[in-house]
């Protein structure tokens, strides 16, 4: 008998990528992975249910693939996750074409929902909520062959006025650094050579369970696995960005000069609003002392605009520190107005038109900040992990890129190079986010 096959569309962070990978080395264990969901039985939604746009992404594919069980193979539809959690029987009822509703907790539980749908025909829902398991389990990793996502951490406990994550993915808690170390081992013995450690705040890494932050010592440990190579820190708070975890990263040779600092905002006004822990004066003076200590550091932010309450006057001064900053890489988003959070009840909500035009504003500086940067790296040889081809080319990224969201590096070499392989590459042209370069000597 042949085995069912399985589609998975996976949306969202990094994070919710780890629980797709973890969902599906829990049904490879009975079923055959397949990339297309056309051809799928079981189509496997793992949604994201941050913000209004992506909410509304999940909402669509699910929509999508529910009309897959009309036009292709798919005889059962399971829709998982962020969404799924906050918005469940809604959900059902909005869609009553899926026939398995699980959790941000439920992966150990495909399978037995699987089987028992398909004996019984019953639709089945479980977003039965943990805040102290930590999702775990072997995964099929999806970013290709050399780099890969580990979770440090899960939830959080910031409670920022914007934010829906605390109600959806619980309190903060930290791994074990022997259960990280395991599994970034085991990483590594697949062939990853660029580990990219997340959480919803990697720097209070290790509070809850050790009383200290331990992110410095995790980093160290990580190092010295012989395999890995690069290690690469996203989602810090740039006020517990502590003295020790700048020397860890100026001193550490396979920690990446590059840190993801989501801001959000500089202007002292929004921030209490926020409930951003962080003022002006220490978030600057702490970017420059990283840019002191660690030589070449990329700084990488996102901001949030049409906060509610942000006068023009905030948003000069937002404009005003990223033209001071010249961050490397920027992202910006319109506020969302969430349901259930304080936020959402803040007097002066601020115009959608206003958002989307300080929007434009804000990117439309970035893209001349970046394209400035990138010319000044004209002549410049970086160390590039090639991710794949591109026409009659090669493309890559530098310590300076994380995969999807920051650019890549395009060039040229007449030799064959095989994906995961470092390269030095000399770039000779740069465009706002992109860079075009030609390898300069063999692969190390």
């Amino acid at each position: 008998m042949n085995k069912l096959k399985v589609g998975i569309v996976s949306l969202g962070c990094d994070k919710n990528r780890i629980d797709s990978e973890i969902a599906l080395g829990e049904i490879g264990k009975k079923y055959e992975i397949i990339n297309n969901p056309k051809e799928a039985d079981i189509i496997i939604v793992n949604t994201c249910g941050f913000i209004e746009t992506s909410k509304q992404e999940s909402i669509d594919a699910i929509v999508e693939m529910a009309e897959f069980k009309k036009e292709y193979n798919c005889s059962i539809l399971v829709a998982t996750g962020c969404l799924t959690q906050r918005y469940g029987k809604e959900l059902l009822e909005l869609i009553p074409e899926i026939d398995i509703l699980l959790g941000v907790n439920s992966y150990d539980k495909l399978l037995k929902s699987i089987d028992d749908f398909i004996l019984s025909k019953k639709q089945v829902f479980d977003i039965t909520f943990s805040d102290k398991e930590i999702n775990s389990g072997n995964r099929i990793i999806t970013t290709g062959e050399t780099t890969a996502y580990i979770r440090i951490s899960e939830g959080c406990d910031n409670l920022c006025t914007y934010c829906i994550i605390p109600q959806i993915r619980g309190k903060y808690r930290s791994r074990k650094i022997e259960d990280i170390i395991l599994e970034a081992n085991k990483l590594a013995s697949q062939g990853v050579k660029e580990l990219i450690l997340v959480a919803q705040d990697t720097t209070r890494y290790g509070e809850d369970l050790y009383g200290v932050k331990k992110l410095p010592e995790l980093l160290k440990e990580i190092s010295k696995i012989a395999k890995i190579q690069w290690i690469r820190v996203l989602y810090t708070y740039v006020e517990e960005i502590t003295d020790e975890l700048i020397d860890e990263i100026a001193n550490n040779p396979k920690i990446c000069k590059y840190i993801d600092m989501p801001i959000q905002h500089i202007s002292n006004n929004i921030l209490k609003r926020m409930n951003r822990r962080g003022r002006k004066e220490d978030i600057i003076a702490t970017i420059y002392k990283m840019r002191e200590k660690i030589h070449g550091i990329a700084l990488r932010t996102t901001l949030i605009v049409g906060f509610p309450g942000e006068t023009e006057k905030d948003f000069e001064e937002l404009k005003d520190f990223v033209e001071e900053i010249k961050f490397d890489k920027l992202g910006v988003f319109k506020y969302s107005q969430e349901e259930n959070t304080p936020a959402a009840q803040m007097s002066n909500q601020v115009d959608e038109t206003i958002k989307i035009k300080r929007e434009d504003e804000i990117m439309l500086l970035q893209q001349h900040i970046s394209k400035c940067i990138n010319e000044k790296k004209i002549g410049r040889v970086f160390s590039v992990i090639v991710e794949g081809t591109k026409k009659d080319s090669y493309y890559g990224r530098n310590f300076e890129m994380s995969p999807e969201i920051d650019g890549v590096i395009n060039f040229k070499c007449d030799k064959l190079i095989k994906v995961g392989e470092i390269v030095k590459v000399k770039i000779t042209h740069a465009l706002e986010y992109d860079l075009l370069g030609v390898v300069v000597n063999e692969s190390r």
